[in-house]
C-alpha cells in the first residue's frame, strides 16, 4: 500500500520570495518550476453507491505535457494519528496518457472542478524524499479555460510539503516531514490539510531579515 504524509499552509504573496531564498538554502538543490493544470473527477451512480474521487494532473511546464492519475484515500484514524503533526493517508499514483480523461469520461466519471496551480517546488531527500510546493492557485470561468485562469485566493499562495511513505516506515517520513517544517515557521505555518490556522505574524519581519542576508545555511 503506498502512503503520504502531508502538511499544507498559506503564505502571502509578498513574502514568497523570501520563502524561496530560504528553502534554496535548506534543501540544496535547484527549485523547478510548477505549471499544473488539475482536474477533479467524481464517478456516477453506476459505478457504485459510494462516490469516489480522482484527480488528472497535466504538468504544462514539459515540452510535451505529461498526464498523471492520482487518488486520495482517506487519512490514517485513531490515537496514533492524533499524536502526530502531519496528515498521513493512502494514494495511488500512475504515469497516463493523454487520452485518460477521455476513457474517465467513458466509465462514467464527471468533471466536478479543475484549477491551475502555478508556482516553484523543490525535492530532495532528507530521511525520506520530500516536496516542498508554492503555487498560486486559480479557478477557470469556463472548462479547460486556462488562460483565462483567475487566481482562488488573490495576495496569497499555498505551501504544500508532501513525502511518500509505506505503513512500515510511515513513523519515520512523518517525523522527518515535522522536523523540517520546523525551519519554515518563520514564515509559514504549516498543519494537517483543512485545519487552517491563517498567517504567520513573524512572517513580515523574518521575510525582510531573509532578504536582506540573502538566505540560509544548507541543512
Amino acid at each position: 500500500m503506498s502512503m503520504e504524509c502531508v502538511v499544507q499552509g498559506i503564505i502571502e504573496t509578498q513574502h514568497v520570495e523570501a520563502l524561496e531564498i530560504l528553502l534554496q538554502g535548506l534543501c540544496g538543490v535547484k527549485r523547478e518550476r510548477l505549471r499544473v493544470h488539475e482536474l477533479c473527477l467524481k464517478s456516477g451512480p453506476n459505478l457504485g453507491v459510494v462516490s469516489s474521487e480522482v484527480r488528472l494532473l497535466c504538468d504544462l511546464d514539459q515540452p510535451e505535457p505529461t498526464w498523471t492519475v492520482k487518488h486520495v484515500g482517506g487519512p490514517m484514524r485513531g490515537a496514533g494519528a492524533d499524536q502526530i503533526s502531519v496528515m498521513v493517508r493512502t494514494m495511488i499514483e500512475s504515469k497516463v496518457s493523454k487520452n485518460a480523461l477521455r476513457m474517465f469520461y467513458a466509465l462514467g466519471y464527471k468533471l466536478d472542478h479543475e484549477l491551475l496551480k502555478v508556482g516553484f517546488a523543490f525535492h530532495f531527500q532528507r530521511t525520506a524524499h520530500i516536496s516542498v510546493s508554492v503555487s498560486s492557485v486559480n479557478k477557470m470561468p469556463k472548462v479547460h479555460a486556462i488562460d483565462e485562469a483567475v487566481p482562488v485566493t488573490p495576495g496569497m499562495q499555498i505551501v504544500d510539503v508532501t513525502a511518500p511513505a509505506t505503513p512500515e516506515n510511515y513513523s519515520e517520513v512523518a517525523a522527518a516531514v515535522s522536523s523540517f517544517c520546523e525551519f519554515l515557521a518563520p514564515l509559514v505555518h504549516l498543519s494537517k490539510p483543512f485545519i487552517s490556522t491563517g498567517v504567520v505574524p513573524t512572517a513580515a519581519a523574518a521575510a525582510a531579515s531573509l532578504m536582506s542576508d540573502g538566505g540560509g545555511t544548507t541543512l
